[in-house]
């Protein structure tokens, strides 16, 4: 038993010993980058304790390097350090609108010495570092064409990638960030065609030509339509007193910046939404409107909800009925009455109908004849006696 208890101490000490070194499990990979774009280095770390990870920046070549410490917040807030400690170290580096000046190289570094930070001590054990390079490059230019695309009913979008040292390995279309399947092209030409055979509201948005180089460089088209206004629903209801809310959505590109509603009364009347009356309510897309302390008199009718964008107006019709309050008692007193018609015809039927006629079976002054014609004979059989 005392062997054993050694053995195990011994295989502990070695655990101990092996876990103690901190080691990279996945190093930061290298990127490039356009001007504008963002860039993510990610590092993991095992070790115990679990070790600090920290990211620095190199400038300048060996021997002449100097190394800057990265903090979340540097560079006017374009850098963002993310860290986790818990079975391991895991951190990232996120650098957002990238510039020339950020090109470099970017080193992960790690230690789990309980003297790592200490400036009086020299560290028992050395950081352990791995890098990768940050390339920032200026955009390729690419000619696009047109750049807009203003209420057509049909047009041809193109892009030309020029003045670009990049290899391209194919290219594609995007509509408001998804990817259009029929405009994939394997072909290395430096030169994508998008045609728009029908241009509706729904084909409105951002078109973006790709090109699949490294980086990936891109071009967007704006294609504008008229808004699409449309009624939740044509017909609305609401009972007396009560609230009355109709709805209208807008789809196209772009949404209307501005949202109007009227009530048809013989003319067009403007509503003031901030009235105790009517409520509006609106965003981008969407806009309500509350009617109040609903009106037979006043509130019935046809309303209209109009959306303005930069390129002009659309609007459609809601129709709104209001109800009295004892609308829902009218079923219920229709069922009483039909009820009540019934039971008075069953019971005229019942009084006026003629009595059954009497069957002898149901006289109860008959009774069955008995018969009195027995007549008692009686028969003497005189036995005779024969004397001897």
């Amino acid at each position: 038993m005392t062997f054993l208890w050694a053995v195990g101490a011994l295989l502990l000490g070695c655990w101990r010993v092996d876990a103690s070194t901190a080691g990279f499990i996945k190093s930061p990979m290298s990127r490039m980058k356009l001007i504008g774009d963002s860039a993510e280095l990610h590092c993991e770390v095992i070790g115990y304790p679990v070790p600090e990870v920290q990211w620095w920046f190199v400038e300048g070549e060996e021997p002449n390097e100097t190394f800057t410490q990265l903090f979340d917040g540097a560079r006017d807030d374009r850098v963002k350090i993310n860290a986790t400690y818990a079975a391991h170290a895991t951190s990232s580096v996120r650098l957002t609108r990238l510039a020339l000046n950020d090109s470099g190289t970017y080193e992960c570094r790690a230690s789990n010495d309980p003297d790592r930070n200490e400036l009086k001590k020299a560290p028992k054990i050395k950081w352990i570092r791995s890098q990768a390079n940050v390339i920032v490059i200026e955009t390729p230019n690419i000619i696009a064409e047109p750049l807009e695309v203003i209420n057509q009913t049909s047009a041809a979008l193109s892009c030309n990638l020029t003045d670009s040292s990049l290899p391209v390995a194919g290219s594609h279309w995007t509509h408001n960030g998804k990817i259009i399947e029929d405009s994939k092209s394997v072909a290395v030409a430096p030169y994508t065609v998008l045609r728009l055979d029908k241009i509706t509201y729904s084909s409105g948005g951002k078109y973006e030509c790709v090109f699949l180089t490294e980086p990936e460089v891109k071009q967007t088209i704006e294609v504008k339509t008229l808004p699409h206004v449309a009624a939740y629903k044509h017909s609305e209801h609401g009972n007396e007193q009560d609230k009355g809310v109709m709805v209208c959505l807008s789809h196209g590109y772009p949404l209307p910046t501005d949202w109007f509603w009227f009530k048809e009364d013989g003319h067009v009347v403007p509503i003031n939404g901030t009235s105790d009356k009517y409520e509006i309510k609106s965003t981008s897309n969407k806009t309500t409107l509350t009617i109040n302390d609903l009106s037979i008199e006043m509130d019935t009718g046809f309303y209209t909800c109009s959306g303005t964008n930069s390129l002009g107006t659309n609007s459609d019709k809601i129709q709104l009925r209001v109800r009295s309050r004892l609308a829902a008692l009218w079923p219920f007193l229709g069922i009483v009455a039909e009820v009540i018609i019934l039971v008075t015809i069953i019971f005229i039927y019942e009084k006026r109908r003629k009595p059954d006629e009497i069957t002898d079976d149901d006289d109860s002054g008959a009774a069955p004849l008995k018969s009195n014609s027995s007549e008692n004979h009686k028969d003497k059989t005189v036995r005779q006696r024969n004397s001897n």
